[in-house]
């Protein structure tokens, strides 16, 4: 096995649970009560060779197949999620607008940066206006043959300490989407003229990051630096956050690993009525619960991994469910932890802080890069289209739901803005076989197809005030029903395509607990499917097996 695999960066980091090592969980609290990431963290990960892992192979990078990033990231997301943002994925969020829109030169000297260790920043927000890039305050006015920036950003991730920056800016005055552009700045040996970065804003979460602040006046900028074309800032970042927001959900996943581990280690060890907590019906369903939302949001952040290489024209749509739905699951479970955990899943110092710190980083690392409303509201003016064309789009190639299986080169280029009515994963709904499946997941087919059926309905009756981004409460909640009708379809793929998931129980609780979300199904799962699930949970516990598709095993003592 390569070095460069999820395995081996699990190596590089050591058992979580060794006091001593100075990248276990112990040492991931410390630092974090310090407000910083563990010392030699960053040294580690340099010596591993993160930053190849966001440059494409044909740059002489890893980066070819973005599922196998998203595993590898993973055990990052397992141990600090400040570290995971701060000195892993920022590495992807800004390099993956020079993958879409540079040129030539401009994606190999990314390329260079990134294979040598330097840092990059991605300066798209304003503290002022969050997400919402059409209202960005800094400008670039033209100067010459360059521009000239004048304004501030905000909160931005290592600003200070970057080697380079890919930077959001307005180049006109008429107030429209045309009027913002992109540049990759050359930051090293900042700050230079007209440049000057203000302090680190103090944190409550992520307190291993570091997020700064700059102010420029009249800063030149060559005219080299312009990402892309001028004015098409907006077309850009919406072709490059595909691929972020259908990867980053998928690292961040190790973050609830993390605490489900907790958990089940609190609850084998404490007794009430004479057995373990583990054994108590209540927390055991919880647990296992837990377990099987873990095991669909790995399935989503699988399937939306691998459409980027095989379904380039669909994941608007795919990415952008991906990074709403996943967080949300992922905070519930967390809830539903901490509810078992008790007191103790505050508590931030004994066997039992790591908890405090990944339920405090889970909320604000979920929201990184785009939070999930701004997703949510970027797919419902397709709605329309894609109740209009269910079922046209063909059925999704059997490959997109297997991790096993080879993938092309992602092809950047054909990344589009809208998936004009088509979502080969949902179609699934449309297909009236069930011959073939098992009597309770047959079941749960039929009523998704049924609810399928409905939404179209009401996604197709729209008002248009409830077809723009700024839709009221009836765009929001189709678009709502939607994305968990997508993650189960991802379950049901994942389950009936790859041959080292077929187990059925983890597919039948899965799916119960999504169709429960949307109101088709009352009370528990099948017994029976929960009863295997919850053993399977127990016996990777015990193994030291990761709680996700992938069953990998994880660094242990001595």
């Amino acid at each position: 096995m390569s070095a460069q695999t999820a395995a081996g960066l699990e190596a590089v980091f050591g058992p979580p649970g060794d006091p001593a090592n100075p990248f276990g969980l112990a040492a991931v609290v410390r630092a974090d009560e310090l407000g910083a990431p563990p010392p030699a963290a960053r040294a580690a990960l340099a010596a591993f060779g993160v930053g190849a892992e966001f440059v494409p192979r044909e740059l002489g990078g890893r980066f070819d197949r973005a599922d196998r990033m998203v595993r590898v990231l993973r055990p990052l997301g397992r141990r600090d999620l400040a570290l995971l943002i701060g000195s892993g994925a920022i590495g992807l969020i800004a390099a993956a607008p020079v993958w879409v829109a540079g040129d030539a030169a401009q994606r190999a000297w990314t390329a260079e940066l990134l294979l040598g260790g330097a840092r990059l920043a991605a300066a798209f927000t304003e503290l002022g206006h969050g997400s919402d890039a059409a209202r960005m305050d800094l400008r670039a006015v033209p100067r010459g043959d360059g521009f000239a920036l004048t304004g501030g950003k905000q909160v931005i991730n290592e600003l200070d300490r970057a080697d380079a920056c890919v930077l959001l800016a307005r180049t006109g005055t008429a107030g429209s989407a045309r009027d913002l552009s992109l540049f990759l700045l050359d930051m090293a040996g900042e700050p230079g003229p007209g440049t000057r970065f203000l302090p680190p804003f103090p944190l409550a979460v992520l307190r291993g990051s570091r997020l700064v602040g700059v102010e420029f006046d009249e800063r030149p900028v060559p005219a080299g630096a312009l990402l892309g074309e001028r004015g098409h800032a907006l077309e850009v970042m919406g072709r490059a956050f595909q691929v972020t927001r259908a990867t980053l959900p998928g690292m961040i996943l190790g973050s609830l690993d993390t605490l489900l581990r907790t958990t089940v280690a609190f609850a084998l060890e404490r007794r009430l009525y004479g057995r373990s907590v583990a054994d108590l019906p209540h927390a055991a369903g919880e647990l296992t619960g837990v377990f099987a939302d873990l095991l669909a949001c790995d399935a989503m952040a699988t399937v939306a991994a691998r459409s980027l290489h095989l379904l380039p024209g669909e994941t608007s749509v795919s990415s952008a469910l991906t990074k709403y739905l996943v967080p949300e699951l992922l905070q519930d479970a967390a809830d539903r932890l901490g509810a078992v955990l008790g007191a103790r899943s505050y508590l931030r110092e004994g066997p039992h802080a790591i908890f405090q710190k990944h339920l405090r980083d889970l909320l604000a690392a979920s929201v990184a890069h785009t939070g999930g409303t701004v997703c949510l509201a970027s797919v419902i003016p397709q709605l329309p289209a894609l109740a209009r064309r269910a079922g046209n789009a063909g059925a999704a190639p059997a490959t997109v739901f297997r991790p096993d299986a080879d993938l092309p080169a992602l092809p950047f280029d054909r990344l589009a803005l809208s998936a004009r009515g088509s979502d080969s994963v949902a179609s699934l709904w449309t297909a009236p076989e069930t011959a073939d499946l098992p009597e309770p997941i047959a079941a749960l087919h039929k009523q998704f197809a049924a609810e399928a059926e409905r939404l179209r309905a009401r996604a197709a009756a729209l008002p248009p005030r409830e077809r723009v981004l700024t839709a009221g409460p009836e765009g929001f909640a189709v678009a709502e029903r939607y994305a968990v009708l997508w993650a189960a379809a991802c379950c049901l793929g994942v389950w009936r395509h790859s041959p080292d998931h077929h187990d059925e129980a983890w597919a039948v609780v899965a799916l119960h607990r999504l169709a429960g979300r949307l109101g088709l199904v009352t009370g528990p799962p099948p017994a029976a499917h929960a009863d295997r699930l919850h053993r399977i949970l127990l016996d990777r516990h015990e193994r030291r097996r990761s709680f996700d598709l992938a069953d990998e095993p994880l660094a242990t003592q001595g």
